[in-house]
């Protein structure tokens, strides 16, 4: 059988500002299996974006384990993480950091340009529904659409894991329709085990599995018997 994509053991991070400590993790242990599309709620400081900080080699923990597949990231060096996020990981955040000079063709193509084995940027933006969209400046797109670049661009080095914070969090209910539907769309057919961090429980619907946050600490989790599309959840 294949390994978890994702494994931590009691996962703790501390932050300190002089003499003042914040403990954002506190002891968090958890799996993703490989295909998996994971919905993380909890509200504002439960810990979750921590959590994808750190599995996605954006930070580090302060102790305990976290390990990707068969490596341990916390054991990574910054050079090791670095190339861990630029072979392995694609990210998606709330606000879509598009270069406004290029066009959503050229945006994704940053990332084809440096990725091992990439998808070229026409099948990237065919994918999340931008085909006839793939020439145009961001300011010419709406947020939807410019999420979905976002989305394309993540997607096109093939990433064995897709982590999203907030994908929906600017965005209007039914342009954060089509955003989820190109995520799903994404986990489906690319097989990228998908982690989704969100504020919105309708967004749970979606998911293979539902893990809740708060405090710090994973406080409950569930699998979903049936998923919904994204078309069909009430926001």
């Amino acid at each position: 059988m294949s390994p978890p994509t994702f494994r931590t053991r009691d996962l703790v991070k501390i932050y300190r500002t002089g003499a003042v400590e914040v403990q954002a993790l506190r002891g968090v242990d958890f799996e993703a299996a490989p295909g998996e599309f994971v919905v993380m709620l909890g509200p504002s400081g439960s810990g979750k974006s921590t959590f994808l900080n750190i599995i996605g080699g954006l930070d580090h923990a302060t102790s305990g384990e976290a390990w990707f597949q068969d490596h341990e990231l916390t054991a990574y060096d910054e050079r090791e993480l670095t190339l861990y996020r630029r072979d392995h990981v694609g990210f998606v955040f709330q606000f879509y950091n598009l270069v406004p000079s290029l066009t959503a063709r050229e945006n994704v193509a940053l990332v084809t340009e440096i990725a091992r084995e990439p998808m070229r940027p026409e099948e990237a933006l065919a994918l999340v529904g931008l085909a006839d969209r793939m020439d145009h400046f961001p300011a010419q797109l709406s947020g939807g659409e410019q999420q979905r670049v976002a989305i394309a661009r993540a997607i096109a080095k093939r990433p064995e894991v897709l982590l999203c914070d907030e994908p929906t969090g600017a965005l209007d209910s039914r342009t954060g329709v089509l955003v989820l539907e190109a995520l799903a769309r994404v986990n489906t057919e690319l097989g990228a085990t998908t982690l989704v961090i969100t504020h919105n429980v309708a967004i749970q619907e979606i998911a293979h599995r539902v893990v809740n946050f708060a405090n710090g600490r994973i406080v409950s989790a569930h699998a979903n018997a049936e998923r919904k599309p994204a078309s069909a959840i009430s926001w």
